[in-house]
């Protein structure tokens, strides 16, 4: 658990000082450094003001028409996956606002079938990230009023999402619905990224809440997949998996695989002497 909390530490820790005090690359003088940091910033500013203004509490804005659309599973999914930039930008007036808005109004008892890869990446994730921040004095964000609304919030999303690993193989289908479960006619093909880059959210949230079934599924998923690897130790883009056969035999490191091998990387060091992927 230690080293745990310094991976996540170590992680926070570089991004505020950047913030602080940024990196200059080779070649680029201190001002056009600034000039730049604050161009990035006023980029942010312009499209997450512009989702605020027009398209909130849907999930993305879409940009010709200025309008909003739920793309995902209808849960103001832009704020969330914005939670940690507003930090990272040290906008705690926002950060802590955006905060309170999400731990009073977002729930997932809702009839909506969404996509377990992105749903984990993008609100499992923002979501953790956001809590750490909000907890955890070294960040200089903290939230005094904050009660762990958003580790809530998690857990009950990842419940919810636990019934697509229920498959012979252990790599979970790519959707669920999270009021019903897993759809009868849900097709049985997923991709090894969608199956396999999942065990980074999943197993912090079971350190943060001291259950072990969501690292669990995760890890059982991974190793679904690596157990199926070929001869030369690559494995292929998508797999049934009920069967476990790969209907999609090309290897490679672009899409539908190449977050797998991130997610393998990151979570070893995540992990450190607690233990292995595999």
């Amino acid at each position: 658990m230690e080293a745990f909390k310094f991976f996540l530490q170590s992680l926070l820790v570089f991004h505020l000082l950047f913030l602080v005090q940024p990196a200059h690359a080779d070649g680029v003088a201190p001002e056009e450094a600034r000039q730049l940091r604050d161009e990035v910033r006023g980029m942010f500013y312009h499209a997450f003001d512009g989702y605020m203004e027009h398209a909130f509490p849907l999930d993305e804005l879409r940009p010709l028409s200025c309008e909003g659309e739920d793309s995902l599973g209808g849960y103001a999914l832009t704020l969330i996956d914005s939670l940690d930039t507003l930090a990272l930008l040290g906008d705690q007036e926002r950060f802590a606002s955006s905060v309170e808005w999400i731990g009073k109004n977002l729930q997932f008892d809702i009839n909506k079938t969404v996509s377990v890869f992105e749903t984990t990446i993008r609100v499992l994730g923002g979501l953790l990230s956001a809590h750490l921040i909000a907890s955890d004095y070294a960040t200089g964000m903290r939230i005094p009023s904050y009660d762990n609304q958003l580790l809530n919030l998690t857990e009950d999303l990842a419940r919810r999402l636990l019934p697509a690993f229920d498959t012979p193989t252990g790599i979970p289908f790519g959707s669920v619905n999270l009021m019903f479960g897993v759809d009868e006619h849900e097709s049985k093909i997923t991709s090894t990224a969608g199956g396999g880059t999942l065990t980074l959210e999943f197993g912090i949230l079971s350190r943060l809440t001291n259950d072990p079934i969501f690292e669990q599924v995760t890890k059982n998923a991974v190793r679904g997949l690596w157990a199926r690897r070929s001869k030369l130790n690559l494995v292929g883009a998508h797999i049934n998996v009920f069967t476990g056969e790969w209907t999609q035999k090309d290897a490679g490191i672009g899409t539908s695989i190449d977050s797998f091998y991130e997610y393998l990387l990151k979570v070893s060091n995540m992990n450190q002497n607690s233990g292995p992927v595999m």
